[in-house]
C-alpha cells in the first residue's frame, strides 16, 4: 500500500490517540506495532490502527495531518467513529491478515 497517507493510532477504545503521515502505511504502522523506534507509540503504547485516509500527493497528506492534529479530541473521535465504530483494529486487514 504505497502511497501517501494519513492515519490515527489508538492505545485501545476512545484511548489515547497519535495522528501520522506517512508514504508506505502497511510498513510504517508495522514498525508502530513492533516499537522498532522510541517515542510517543511506544511510551504510551499506542498500536491500534482506527482511521486511514488516502490521499493523492504527499504534500496534501502532510496539510491533512496539520489539520487533524489542530482538531478537538472530540471532533477526532467523532471521525473515527463514522467510519469505525467498533474502533476495531484495521491493521489486518490492509496487511492481508485476514
Amino acid at each position: 500500500m504505497k502511497e501517501p497517507c494519513v492515519y490515527i493510532l489508538a492505545s485501545r477504545y476512545r484511548g489515547t490517540l497519535y495522528i501520522g503521515v506517512t508514504s508506505n502505511l502497511i510498513t510504517r504502522i508495522s514498525e508502530h506495532r513492533l516499537d522498532i523506534r522510541d517515542g510517543f507509540t511506544k511510551m504510551h503504547g499506542v498500536h491500534l490502527l482506527v482511521w486511514y485516509e488516502p490521499q493523492s500527493e504527499m504534500s496534501l497528506a502532510i496539510a491533512r495531518e496539520k489539520q487533524l492534529k489542530n482538531w478537538h479530541r472530540d471532533w477526532k473521535i467523532a471521525m473515527i467513529e463514522r467510519e469505525n465504530p467498533d474502533w476495531m483494529d484495521l491493521y489486518p486487514q490492509i496487511a492481508g491478515e485476514v
